[in-house]
């Protein structure tokens, strides 16, 4: 999604009452992110609208990145937001192997979620297609990927192949490049 880097196209100041009706679809969404609220979103603060190419909204506080979204979708955490709060959305692993690909932009398949090192939940806590989660590698400790799930997490089970998962915001990509000073 994010593969170049990402020049600001304009930033804006994000009206009170919209800003509330943020906060709310943000909890609605994600509500692993209620405890940490007012740490991430407090009220008082000044929330930032930047304006990004491929129809993207990136929202901000004091030039640090919380959430962005499509034009079409949900909000979606940005990386650096889901790594100081790592229990604020559900979570899947990835194996080594799939690593490199997935720092690369590639899709992410099902074989690096159901190979060994690869993790998945277990039915009591399936995920289902259309949800936000954030991928981890396996033997590492920070989320390197964020993105939608196309398939639920039963289905990546009983099939074991297929795309998971086409686009989302990586490590390194440009919306983590991207400097907002």
């Amino acid at each position: 999604m994010f593969k170049k880097d990402i020049p600001p196209s304009n930033r804006s100041k994000v009206k009170s009452s919209v800003q509330r009706g943020l906060r709310q679809k943000l909890l609605e969404t994600y509500p692993g992110l209620e405890p940490f609220i007012e740490d991430v979103m407090p009220k008082k603060a000044s929330l930032e609208a930047v304006k990004l190419p491929e129809r993207v909204t990136l929202y901000t506080i004091d030039s640090t990145p919380l959430f962005f979204q499509p034009i079409d979708g949900p909000p979606v955490p940005h990386l650096r937001l889901i790594h100081q709060y790592p229990s604020a959305i559900p979570t899947i692993q990835i194996d080594r192997g799939a690593i490199r690909f997935v720092l690369s932009g590639a899709t992410l398949m099902a074989p690096g979620l159901t190979s060994p090192g690869g993790r998945l939940p277990d039915a009591e806590n399936a995920i289902e297609a259309g949800q936000i989660v954030a991928v981890k590698a396996e033997g590492k400790e920070e989320v390197c990927l964020v993105g939608m799930l196309k398939v639920g997490t039963e289905e990546i089970k009983s099939k074991g192949k297929g795309v998971v998962m086409d686009e989302g915001h990586y490590l390194g990509d440009g919306l983590w490049r991207m400097h907002l000073d």
